[in-house]
C-alpha cells in the first residue's frame, strides 16, 4: 500500500472521523438496527435494509481510515528549509494573464482544490514539487498543458 501524506491537521481530523464513526455512528446504527428488528417481519422492512445498508458503508469507511492512518506519513512543515516545493508547503502561482493563487500541497487524502489544497498526486501538485520559487513549470493536465510561474513558496 501507499504512504498517503497528511497534516498534522489533517491526520487529527481523520482520527477523529474514525474515533466518531467506531462509537457514536456505530450505536445509532446498533439502536436502528434493533428498532427495526422489534418491528416485526424483516423480509419486508425497509428501515432494515436501509440500517444494514449504512451499516456496511460506515463498516468500509472505517476499514478504509484505519489503512489510511496506519500508513500515513505525517508531514513535519518546520523542516521545509530547502526553499523547494514539498508537500506541506504552501505555494503561489500565476498562469500568465492570471491572479496569483496560493494553494498548499497536500496528500489526496487531505486534498480540496476549492480550498486551496492540491493533492500531491494532481498533475499541478506533481509538477510543482521540487521546484522553486522563480520557476516556470509545465503542467500537462487532461484540459491540456499549461505553465505556470512560481512566485512565493512558503
Amino acid at each position: 500500500m501507499p504512504t498517503s501524506f497528511l497534516t498534522r491537521e489533517g491526520y487529527a481530523k481523520l482520527q477523529d472521523e474514525l474515533d466518531y464513526l467506531r462509537t457514536k455512528k456505530r450505536e445509532e446504527i446498533a439502536q436502528r438496527l434493533h428498532e427495526a428488528m422489534e418491528g416485526g417481519e424483516l423480509i419486508e422492512n425497509a428501515e432494515y435494509e436501509a440500517a444494514k445498508n449504512e451499516q456496511a458503508f460506515v463498516e468500509g469507511r472505517i476499514k478504509e481510515l484505519e489503512v489510511l492512518l496506519a500508513t500515513a506519513r505525517v508531514i513535519d512543515e518546520s523542516h521545509h528549509t530547502s526553499g523547494s516545493v514539498q508537500v506541506g508547503s504552501t505555494v503561489t502561482i500565476q498562469e500568465p494573464g492570471m491572479e496569483p493563487e496560493v494553494y498548499t500541497i497536500v496528500g489526496a487524502a487531505e486534498a480540496n482544490p476549492g480550498l486551496g489544497f492540491i493533492s500531491n498526486e494532481s498533475p499541478l501538485g506533481k509538477a510543482l514539487l521540487n521546484k522553486k520559487t522563480g520557476d516556470t513549470v509545465q503542467v500537462d493536465a487532461p484540459q491540456g498543458a499549461f505553465t505556470v510561474n512560481i512566485l512565493k513558496v512558503e
